[in-house]
């Protein structure tokens, strides 16, 4: 009956935080798209540093230990952009290698750059997709570890604990969602992927169920992980998007957004943890 209760706790707070976090991205707030980058890189960073990283300093983990973890973390979200960015480079220099060799190569430079222009900035929209689904899932699956602890020591405290996840998950699966849409208008895509990502919620609490006693302890490391990987993604890749030149009172607007982000964080998480 325990896991039962478990399992319904983190499946309402892994998807439907995402189901939340789509319907106001989407719906309420979706005309204002070119705002929406600023929003979501002050959502992930705030969940980062406000959130995520003073939980997992708390648990009275050695800070090198996390500071060294963050540091991996970061390379690893590094290089997996960077993977990721080459297979796109590589896909289109042999899909497009004989372009040039032909008796019309000089009509057809103008176009081939056009298209190795689209395809780069299509690799740089892509920059930070798997960085955000692998962050998710390892920060959902530590969500579920802490559902399935709150639901063994009480039901009722499970279940605020689930309402209490699924409550500070939604600011930043806003940011998640802005991400993956990055260079796509399939909307259904990338609620699908979060949802797979927040779906992970479900089975850290089944593992938690089993193993919770074990895994309590490398519960700070998990923080640190996804924390990285927000980091990264809102420095890398959406922050540079944003510097650009603009007037007086594009830039004001960008701040506030900007702003705005890291304030909607904070006060959710205030509220899903008064005190």
């Amino acid at each position: 009956m325990t896991l039962l209760a478990i399992l319904i706790g983190t499946l309402v707070a892994g998807i439907g935080s995402v189901w939340l976090a789509a319907w106001l991205s989407f719906g309420v707030v979706s005309r204002y798209t070119q705002h929406m980058l600023s929003l979501a890189a002050g959502a992930l960073l705030a969940t980062a540093f406000l959130h995520l990283l003073p939980e997992a300093f708390e648990a009275g983990v050695s800070p090198q230990a996390l500071f060294l973890t963050l540091l991996l973390g970061l390379v690893f979200f590094f290089l997996l952009d960077k993977a990721e960015l080459w297979h796109h480079g590589h896909e289109h220099h042999h899909g497009h290698g004989g372009d040039h060799a032909n008796d019309h190569a000089n009509d057809h430079a103008h176009d081939h750059h056009g298209h190795a222009h689209h395809h780069h900035a299509h690799g740089e929209r892509s920059a930070g997709h798997w960085a955000v689904l692998a962050g998710d899932s390892v920060h959902c699956f530590g969500d579920g570890i802490l559902i399935a602890s709150a639901f063994m020591a009480d039901v009722q405290l499970g279940a605020i604990a689930s309402l209490a996840v699924l409550a500070h998950e939604v600011p930043h699966h806003m940011g998640d969602l802005v991400v993956l849409r990055q260079g796509s208008s399939n909307r259904q895509a990338a609620v699908l992927k979060v949802s797979m990502a927040g779906a992970i919620t479900a089975l850290g609490g089944a593992v938690g169920y089993v193993l919770v006693d074990a895994l309590h302890g490398a519960l700070p490391y998990f923080l640190v992980v996804a924390s990285s990987s927000f980091i990264y993604v809102a420095l890398a890749d959406l922050i540079p998007q944003l510097q650009k030149r603009l007037s007086a009172k594009e830039t004001a607007a960008q701040v506030i957004w900007l702003v705005g982000g890291m304030a909607m964080v904070m006060a959710v998480s205030q509220l899903a943890h008064p005190g």
